[in-house]
C-alpha cells in the first residue's frame, strides 16, 4: 500500500489526509498540536472563509459538519470612504453560491479525531528538518502543509510568481460575539461588511462560527503602514486587540461603531496580529538526504487576507493534489511530478493571486467609475437593468 505522510493539521493538510485515506492510501498525519491544544490553547490562524467550490469538496468528504449551525453570508456590503467618518458611496454585491467561515480550531480538532477514528495514524510531534528527512524515507510521498518555521524555508521563493517582497498591510483580527448576526442597515441580506479607505487600508466584518458553537463576527483590519488602521502592532492580548479595534471603528466608521460597541471577544485566544509578504514558493523541497517533500497550502502560497482567499485557495490546492495523486497510479512521486502538480493548480487558479493582489493596489480610475456606475444596483449577478 502506498504510504503518504502529511505534516501539518491545518485545513488543507487535513482535507488532503482524509481524501487520501478514503481513497485507500496509508496516511500518517503529523501535528504539533493535539485536538485539545487546538480547542483550548491556540489562536485561530485567520478567519478562514471559503466559497462554494471549496465548501462543496468538504461536503463530498463528509466533513461539513456545521452546515446547519453556521451562518452563511449572502454577499458583500461595501462602504467606500477617503477620509474618516465620511462615506462616499455604498454598494451591495450578492454571492451566487455559498460562503461561510468556521473556526479553524474547531475544524482541526474535529477532523483530526475523525481521521484517527477512520484508522489513519496521527502523530503528535514538532517536526524538525531532520525529522522531516526521516519521514520522507519512511513514506512514498511526504506533503508539507505547514507554513511556518524552518520547514517552510526549505521551499525557495518563486521570484517569477511572487509580486511583493515586503508586507503590504499591517494586520489585526479580533472575533467577537454578543450582538446579532445581522447588519442594521442591510436587513434583507447577511453580508460580509467591507469598509474600504484607499488612503488608509481596509476593515472587514465576517460572520464567523466559533469553536464553542457561538455565532460571531470576525473583525479583520488591514492597515497601511503608519495610518489610522495600523493600530495592532503592539497588542498582546484579546482585550488589547478589542480596545484597538473599537478605537479604529469609532474614529473611522461610526456607522458600524453603534452596533458593534456592545460586543465582546468570544474567547481569550480569538485574536491575531502581524504582517507578511504575499509569497509563492517553489513546491519541491530538497532534504539533506537528497529526498524531496511537496508543499501544500501556506507552505506553497501565502495570500494577504484582503481578498478572503487563503483557506479557499488551500482547499482548491489540496483537491488538485489529491486528483494528481490518484491519476499518478503506481508512478513515482518524483520532483518532476511534484512541480507539474503545482503547475496544474497554478494554471487553474493563478487568477486568485492576481485578484487578491489587485485589491492591495491603488484603485485605478476605471475601478472607481465601475463602482460609481454600480451605485443603486440590486447587487444581483443577473441584474441587467441600466
Amino acid at each position: 500500500m502506498t504510504k503518504i505522510a502529511v505534516v501539518g493539521a491545518g485545513q488543507a493538510g487535513l482535507l488532503a489526509a482524509h481524501a487520501l485515506h478514503d481513497a485507500g492510501y496509508s496516511v500518517t498525519l503529523y501535528s504539533d498540536k493535539t485536538p485539545e491544544d487546538f480547542l483550548e490553547r491556540s489562536r485561530p490562524t485567520g478567519t478562514a472563509g471559503r466559497f462554494n467550490m471549496s465548501i462543496e469538496w468538504e461536503r463530498e468528504l463528509g466533513l461539513a459538519h456545521w452546515d446547519e449551525e453556521a451562518d452563511f453570508a449572502d454577499g458583500v456590503f461595501l462602504t467606500l470612504a477617503f477620509e474618516p467618518r465620511v462615506p462616499v458611496l455604498t454598494l451591495l454585491g450578492r454571492l451566487s453560491g455559498d460562503f461561510c467561515a468556521i473556526d479553524v480550531r474547531l475544524q482541526s480538532a474535529s477532523w483530526m479525531r475523525e481521521l484517527a477514528e477512520k484508522g489513519a495514524q496521527v502523530e503528535i510531534e514538532e517536526v524538525t528538518v531532520e525529522r522531516l528527512d526521516e519521514i520522507t524515507g519512511e513514506n512514498d510521498l511526504t506533503i508539507v502543509a505547514t507554513g511556518k518555521g524552518e520547514i517552510q524555508r526549505l521551499f525557495p521563493v518563486d521570484g517569477d510568481r511572487t509580486t511583493y517582497q515586503t508586507p503590504q498591510r499591517q494586520l489585526g483580527m479580533v472575533n467577537v460575539t454578543g450582538i446579532p448576526i445581522e447588519i442594521p442597515y442591510a436587513p434583507h441580506i447577511l453580508p460580509i461588511k467591507f469598509n474600504a479607505y484607499p488612503p488608509f487600508g481596509e476593515a472587514f466584518w465576517v460572520p464567523w462560527f466559533s469553536k464553542d458553537h457561538k455565532h460571531c463576527w470576525s473583525l479583520v483590519f488591514e492597515g497601511k503602514e503608519g495610518g489610522p488602521i495600523d493600530k495592532f502592532r503592539d497588542v498582546s492580548s484579546v482585550d488589547e486587540a478589542w480596545t484597538a479595534a473599537k478605537g479604529v471603528i469609532e474614529e473611522l466608521m461610526p456607522w458600524d461603531y453603534e452596533w458593534l460597541r456592545d460586543a465582546e471577544p468570544v474567547d481569550e485566544n480569538a485574536w491575531q496580529r502581524g504582517a507578511f509578504a504575499p509569497t509563492v514558493r517553489k513546491p519541491v523541497a530538497s532534504l539533506p538526504s537528497g529526498r524531496n517533500a511537496l508543499a501544500l497550502g501556506d507552505a506553497a502560497q501565502t495570500l494577504d487576507p484582503i481578498g478572503g482567499q487563503g483557506a479557499n485557495n488551500g482547499n482548491k490546492m489540496a483537491k488538485n493534489l489529491v486528483e494528481c495523486i490518484l491519476e499518478r497510479g503506481d508512478g513515482p512521486f518524483d520532483p518532476e511530478w511534484m512541480q507539474s502538480t503545482f503547475d496544474r493548480f497554478w494554471d487553474r487558479h493563478r487568477h486568485i493571486e492576481m485578484w487578491n493582489n489587485t485589491l492591495l493596489e491603488p484603485m485605478p480610475e476605471s475601478g472607481m467609475k465601475f463602482q460609481q456606475a454600480a451605485y443603486g444596483a440590486s447587487g444581483r449577478a443577473d441584474d441587467t437593468s441600466p
